[in-house]
């Protein structure tokens, strides 16, 4: 697996946008043309209350706390100056800046503290989180039968690392299994219940011969965790090691798209009525079917989660993942949902709304 890597860590503060360093420096060149001017002209007037300030434009994007406080110790020093600048000002007034300055210096050292301390648990965290993934969606082979495959994973939340979409790539005595899927809902129970099905697969996978059989498994997985209303849709396909003729196994997902000579081919369901999500089949009385499928030497399989499909421009348009794929002319997997996962951020403004699996295969 191979996530997009958009997210930063928590050790360093991130750097200022442009327009916040802009203001910032003009807020510091308005304070040290305050303390010119006060020094050069009427010494019954004073700017010192101003200084209370420089601490708090000093903790803007810092993570060190010696930075408010060296910005402190500095202001201070200016009230004093600014007081013997200034006779005719009451000392009252130039007590008073001391006291804001002091207390404004130990206020943003606190929250320059408190930033950096919840960002190093936030990234804690989020390691705790990547071996769990790690753990749940390991990553997948290479190469596997005839097959070069590669897969991308792209969380819609910065802190969020794991989610309800499920993938994976097995070589088994059948030829390549891959399946992904989508669990309904989000949170722990979506990633107990992904575990469960990609656990079930992974087994059910090496010893069923009828890759409709290994569907009825996850789907009696699904059914036993007893979890209401929840289901999963899946795609499950079989690629044997020679020829040119595939297998697929739809539970209520996605279409696969078959890339083939710049054309996208949809493999949409043979039977009128698509067979049910995992963990449906008793409610609908039905069972799951196979149907076949050519991927030829040079066509690419791509298997997606609605992540994909259903991240929204600025004008709420959703991503149109056939008409933009055909455009790719990327061959290898790897290239191409590199391409592919660039455009998907381009689109969304970098931050796609629900989570995203990706995953193509190739046959050479």
């Amino acid at each position: 697996m191979k996530p997009h890597p958009r997210r930063t860590g928590a050790a360093e503060a991130p750097p200022l946008p442009l327009p916040a360093r802009t203001l910032v420096g003009a807020a510091y060149a308005l304070l040290v043309t305050g303390v010119v001017t006060d020094i050069a002209s009427n010494p019954r007037s004073t700017i010192s209350p101003a200084l209370a300030t420089a601490p708090v434009l000093a903790g803007i994007g810092t993570r060190r706390a010696r930075v408010p406080l060296a910005a402190g110790a500095v202001a201070l020093l200016l009230v004093i100056w600014l007081a013997k600048a200034d006779p005719g000002v009451p000392f009252a007034v130039h007590l008073t800046s001391g006291v804001t300055v002091l207390a404004i210096t130990c206020i943003s050292t606190a929250n320059v503290v408190l930033v950096s301390t919840r960002e190093r648990e936030l990234l804690q965290s989020r390691s705790v989180a990547e071996a769990a993934q790690l753990a749940l969606l390991r990553p997948v082979p290479e190469r596997t039968g005839r097959l070069w495959v590669a897969v991308r994973y792209l969380a819609a939340a910065a802190d969020a690392r794991v989610g309800g979409d499920l993938y994976e790539v097995l070589a088994t005595p059948f030829g390549t299994r891959l399946i992904i899927g989508d669990v309904r809902g989000k949170g722990l129970a979506a990633v107990e219940t992904a575990s469960d099905v990609l656990g079930t697969f992974r087994e059910a996978a090496q010893v069923e011969p009828d890759l409709a059989v290994v569907a009825q498994r996850l789907d009696a997985t699904v059914r036993r965790r007893g979890a209401g209303e929840e289901f999963v849709t899946a795609a499950l396909v079989e690629v044997a090691d020679s020829g040119n003729l595939a297998e697929l196994v739809d539970c209520g997902h996605l279409p696969p798209l078959v890339l083939r000579a710049g054309t996208v081919t949809p493999i949409e369901p043979a039977l009128p009525l698509a067979d049910p999500p995992l963990g449906l089949c008793d409610l609908t009385g039905s069972t799951y079917h196979r149907q076949e499928f050519v991927l030829a030497r040079g066509d690419t399989l791509l298997l997606y989660t609605d992540g994909a499909t259903e991240a929204r421009d600025a004008a709420g348009r959703f991503y149109p993942l056939e008409e933009r794929v055909a455009g790719m002319p990327e061959s290898s997997p790897e290239a191409l949902l590199d391409r592919l996962v660039a455009d998907l951020l381009a689109w969304s403004g970098d931050e796609p709304a629900d989570d995203a699996a990706l995953l193509a295969c190739r046959a050479p």
